[in-house]
């Protein structure tokens, strides 16, 4: 965390700093701008000031409360943050949700956001872009390097805003059929949090040069699922006004029972019979039921976490049967990547050399889908006479279990009338290092925030890529300001529709094509779509 306004090392630099006043854009000396001879852009919040730095003329600010520590109401809806005396600092990132993963262990003082902004407090009625980080429900932060928003900032005069919020156990363990009333939030107070969040930029997008009223959420992976559900949140009503969602779809929520069947499979875990006993376990012991396994999956795979049909918060599935009737309004952009799998499937170097004797039996554990591995080989060597044993294990899993969901999307929206655009991204840097993983599951995170050369980023340097990042920032940007992704480097995006599936295919000669994979999409068109976890 960020130090506090009592703390004696930034007391000593307050003292030596002159404050002094800009006119609008108010700035004090802190330390670390002190320490370089510079003055700090200071915002006023809700909350009390916090002074941030400016980065290649953007204003930055990193860790900003905008609810309190949660493990006092754990399981419940957050608090708001403490407000605090002086100028605090603002200039590190607040600490990652509880988890398991490289960002863990983490802490449940975990309600923190970033802003970068070209100006403060100007009039300006910018844009402002709030992403939700990926990592499903369980892991990840908004504080990842790929995420940071300084060249969306500089290139579309936009305010981007990055958050993090409670996961897996913290966020989505649905206790309320175990323990009643005083567990009501617990199934989806992760998305509460969200909601928490999105009423924070409402508040505080004047502050920031933005428009409360100009607000788009963007997301990849889990974000993408987490947009999906706010969209069918009463108390996101209103909070946001365009959606972009990459590789990430949230088709059906957890119904009550499955949820509170995983709820008691934790229970046995500790050997506890009332859930108020998991108010106190530590926050490492609990975070045990993460690696837990799910009941109601075949594979040995961990407890799943996501959003609960809870009747209060949810009262309906994201898109089933039909898309959200409280978002029909808004825009949305729905994205996936060509080769979504080999993100998590290539890293095993056997599935690169499969035989046509052992596609089977990896493709009925894989695909995630109730149709004969024989049937879906057989229609992929006939689309495809050309792909290997692996090209179908990869092309297969992909279109059975991550685009599945944003074919459910697309078409429940179309239905609605709503105003929906589809990408493919094809792109990726041939050649390169990365080259047999190809469009793989969140590459285009580094694309559309314009971070190709960011740490972390697998696009490749190359000219390609800085031209494939231009094209997919320009096209969010030009959604965020407009409710259209159209912009003069882009070739005519069309609105997807039933009769054509229009898609724009981005790549080095990006396009409009009518239902790319067709083939594919029309082959598992044959079983009905489960989203997992959700049963």
């Amino acid at each position: 965390m960020s130090a506090t306004p009592d703390d004696p090392q930034r007391r000593h630099f307050l003292r030596a700093g002159a404050l002094c006043s800009l006119g609008a854009g108010l700035a004090v000396a802190v330390p670390a701008a002190a320490a370089r001879g510079q003055a700090s852009p200071v915002a006023r919040l809700r909350g009390g000031r916090v002074a941030g730095q400016t980065e290649q003329g953007v204003h930055v600010f990193r860790g900003i409360p905008y609810g309190a520590d949660t493990a006092p109401r754990r399981f419940q809806q957050a608090a708001l943050e403490t407000p605090w005396q002086g100028i605090r600092d603002a200039l590190v990132h607040g600490p990652a949700a509880p988890q398991t993963s490289g960002e863990g262990p983490g802490s449940e003082d975990c309600l923190y956001l970033n802003v970068w902004t070209p100006a403060l407090r100007d009039g300006g009625r910018r844009p402002v872009l709030v992403y939700l980080h990926g990592g499903a429900y369980n892991n990840g932060s908004g504080s990842d390097p790929l995420y940071d928003g300084g060249n969306l900032c500089r290139r579309g005069d936009v305010v981007v805003v990055t958050v993090n919020h409670r996961l897996n156990v913290f966020g989505y363990l649905y206790l309320a059929g175990l323990g009643g009333e005083a567990f009501a939030d617990s199934g989806n107070a992760g998305q509460l949090d969200l909601v928490q969040a999105l009423q924070w930029v409402r508040q505080h997008a004047a502050e920031f040069g933005g428009d409360a009223g100009n607000v788009t959420v963007f997301g990849q992976s889990g974000g993408g699922a987490k947009i999906a559900t706010l969209m069918a949140m009463p108390a996101a009503k209103g909070l946001f006004h365009r959606a972009w969602t990459m590789s990430g779809q949230q088709v059906t929520a957890a119904g009550p029972r499955a949820a509170t069947l995983r709820a008691q499979h934790v229970l046995e875990h500790f050997r506890l019979r009332d859930p108020q006993a998991l108010r106190t376990l530590p926050m490492e012991k609990l975070l045990e039921a993460v690696k837990l396994r799910d009941p109601s999956w075949v594979e040995d795979t961990g407890l799943y976490f996501g959003p609960v049909l809870d009747a209060r918060h949810l009262p309906v599935h994201p898109f089933w049967p039909q898309a959200p009737l409280q978002s029909a309004g808004i825009p949305m952009v729905i994205g996936n990547t060509h080769d979504e799998t080999r993100a998590f499937l290539g890293h095993d170097a056997r599935n690169f050399a499969l035989g046509w004797d052992e596609l089977p039996a990896k493709l009925e554990k894989e695909q995630f889908v109730d149709l004969l591995p024989s049937v879906v080989i057989a229609a992929y060597r006939q689309m495809y006479p050309h792909y290997t044993p692996s090209d179908v294990f990869f092309a297969a899993t992909t279109a059975g279990r991550s685009w599945r969901g944003a074919v459910e999307e697309l078409e429940a929206r179309t239905r609605q009338g709503a105003p929906t655009w589809a990408y493919q991204l094809d792109w990726y840097d041939r050649g390169g290092e990365v080259d047999r993983l190809r469009a793989f599951h969140t590459l285009d995170i580094p694309l559309v925030f314009d971070n190709p050369r960011q740490p972390g980023s697998r696009t490749g340097a190359t000219a390609s890529a800085t031209r494939m990042a231009g094209a997919m920032s320009d096209a969010l940007l030009a959604f965020a300001r407009h409710g259209d992704p159209n912009h003069r480097g882009l070739a005519r995006w069309e609105r997807y529709s039933l009769q054509r599936r229009q898609t724009l295919v981005f790549d080095d000669d990006s396009h409009l094509q009518d239902d790319p994979r067709g083939g594919e999409r029309r082959l598992y068109a044959q079983v009905p779509f489960v989203q997992r976890g959700t049963a």
